[in-house]
């Protein structure tokens, strides 16, 4: 099963850094989502990375140039009828990524394999949307893509060998490190990182000591390169709260339970740095 054309959905953090290292593998993309602005950051995103490669000499302009070439950002999901492989980067939300799987399964052509980037939600669940449930599979990058070497590779129900075997050499061609994981509530990153980071979110709320000391205790005592609560406001307080409504649904286990103040942060819409306030602020 060869892969030369891929179906990006989704142009966020994610999704642009998923469309830039396969495009840098040489495999052409099709960068896709709802609104020209969201292509737009995404693509400044792309360029940003590829310009800082270039000034550290890790690149030259002419491999930038052709990474670029290799882009194709369309609002229309209809042009990638000609697709190999869909790959949806939306926002961690079961009723989005059902119906995002639904139109790409309409889209592309028979044998074509659908992939989500989801990191928590049941693979089998989305599958069952689709005509084609035995080509569906989980692919979970890492956040940064472009640096992070790890890719979860997750079987629904139904994923023939085949399917994975495919995902799992274009994950060895981007210059990942596929490793395959069965299909529960997050995985096993986000089964092990999420309920860590909500510990830690209840050491701040029970005033156990605030955000700079629980992650100063983890960075030296645990030779974390990042504390939690830093960690949890890259992330984003909101997609760590999802994650853990997935974990507390799928497993009805009260230690998976969402701390109080993660819900409050949410709601009050202190997302990390992406808004300029979490646990820390940005500026």
């Amino acid at each position: 099963m060869t892969i030369r054309k891929v179906l990006v959905v989704g142009a966020g953090q994610m999704g642009s850094g998923i469309a830039q290292v396969i495009a840098t593998a040489g495999v052409d993309v099709i960068l896709n989502d709802i609104k020209p602005e969201f292509l737009e950051r995404g693509l400044t995103t792309i360029n940003k990375n590829l310009s800082r490669d270039v000034e550290k000499g890790r690149k030259t302009e002419e491999e930038v140039a052709a990474i670029l070439s290799r882009l194709h950002p369309t609002t229309d999901m209809a042009e990638a009828g000609d697709a190999d492989l869909a790959i949806e980067a939306a926002t961690e939300n079961m009723e989005i990524k059902k119906q995002i799987f639904k139109q790409m399964d309409s889209v592309l052509p028979a044998g074509a394999i659908l992939a989500t980037n989801t990191s928590s939600l049941p693979i089998t669940e989305i599958a069952a949307v689709t005509s084609r449930p035995e080509l569906v599979i989980g692919m979970h990058f890492m956040n940064p893509v472009p640096v992070m070497k790890l890719v979860e590779i997750i079987r629904g129900l139904a994923t023939t060998d085949e399917v994975y075997a495919a995902i799992e050499d274009l994950t060895k061609k981007l210059n990942k490190v596929p490793v395959e994981v069965n299909d529960f509530p997050g995985f096993v990153s986000n089964r092990v990182l999420m309920p860590m980071i909500n510990e830690a979110i209840y050491c701040v709320f029970e005033g156990v000591a605030t955000p700079e000391a629980v992650d100063e205790v983890m960075k030296l005592g645990m030779n974390h390169p990042m504390g939690p609560l830093t960690l949890a406001d890259f992330i984003g307080l909101d997609t760590c709260l999802a994650i853990m409504e997935v974990l507390y649904e799928g497993f009805g286990d009260s230690k998976y339970r969402p701390c109080p103040l993660l819900r409050k942060y949410v709601k009050a819409g202190w997302l990390g740095k992406k808004t300029g306030r979490g646990f820390y602020q940005y500026t």
